[in-house]
């Protein structure tokens, strides 16, 4: 296994009261796209726990793809909830990407999870520029690499969009600690990922899919279709797109915080 980077948030108390909460981000996120709700998240009583995933920014990977599998990293989801949640129930939350790993850990039924949340995520593989854009990175990455991806694309992209200095210098910051081998083949997942909402019914954990209004990855309407199929509580986050967290945390943290509290009254 390793180790794992992680930010972890607890109540002022430093006295959790409720069952804790582990957060997976993205393929080209880290544990940082949860700083704006971390706080609020372990206020309401928890240990909230972010992480990067292996090959992800501060968290070392090696060079074999084999590693970076929805299966091989939910593996890895299954073994820090276990120990996060000292094998009691934990509540799971998987944004993009990591919603197809975290829901490998799910499947499995090795863990004992409170809640799911499925945020900004789909039910197969990723379609729309999201996909346009995952294909482009699979052809530039073994040609051209990351310095090129990020001068020619990303950081003209970043700056027209308005993303602070500081800000702009952290993406480069974190793309550049991505492993290559893992970023290809993470890119390979999301673009070939199959539909396992089926699988998914069988697994008797209360279920919230979360995205926002304006989402560019998976398209709003499939993620309410996919919510339908789950039999799962479904959430739009007004004015946000694929990163709510980022985008709208307040709306967002308040959203978990009522849906695992839900949760928890449910099972005790």
């Amino acid at each position: 296994m390793g180790a794992f980077a992680a930010l972890e948030a607890l109540p002022v108390s430093g006295v959790p009261e409720r069952w804790p909460a582990l957060l997976v981000p993205g393929l080209t996120g880290s544990k940082e796209d949860f700083i704006a709700v971390l706080q609020t998240l372990a206020q309401s009583g928890r240990q909230v726990v972010a992480i990067d995933m292996r090959g992800q920014f501060e968290t070392a990977g090696p060079d074999d793809p084999a590693a970076y599998t929805c299966a091989a990293l939910g593996n890895d989801v299954d073994v820090l909830a276990q120990v996060i949640g000292k094998g009691g129930p934990i509540h799971l939350v998987g944004h993009s990407f990591g919603g197809l790993v975290t829901r490998e850990a799910v499947i499995d039924g090795r863990t004992r999870f409170a809640s799911y949340t499925l945020m900004s995520s789909g039910p197969a593989a990723i379609v729309g520029p999201r996909e346009r854009a995952g294909r482009v990175m699979m052809s530039e990455l073994p040609e051209v690499g990351l310095e090129h991806m990020w001068h020619s694309r990303l950081e003209p992209e970043a700056l027209s969009a308005g993303v602070a200095d500081e800000i702009v210098a952290f993406l480069r910051k974190r793309l550049f600690a991505n492993s290559i081998t893992g970023m290809y083949r993470m890119t390979e997942e999301v673009l070939s990922a199959p539909d396992r909402c089926d699988e998914l019914t069988e697994v008797e954990v209360p279920t919230l899919v979360l995205y926002g209004e304006h989402d560019d990855g998976w398209p709003p309407h499939l993620q309410s279709e996919m919510a339908r199929r789950l039999g799962a509580e479904c959430v739009v986050v007004p004015g946000a797109a694929h990163s709510p967290a980022v985008e709208a945390p307040e709306t967002t943290a308040a959203a978990l915080i009522r849906f695992w509290n839900a949760a928890e009254a449910r099972l005790h």
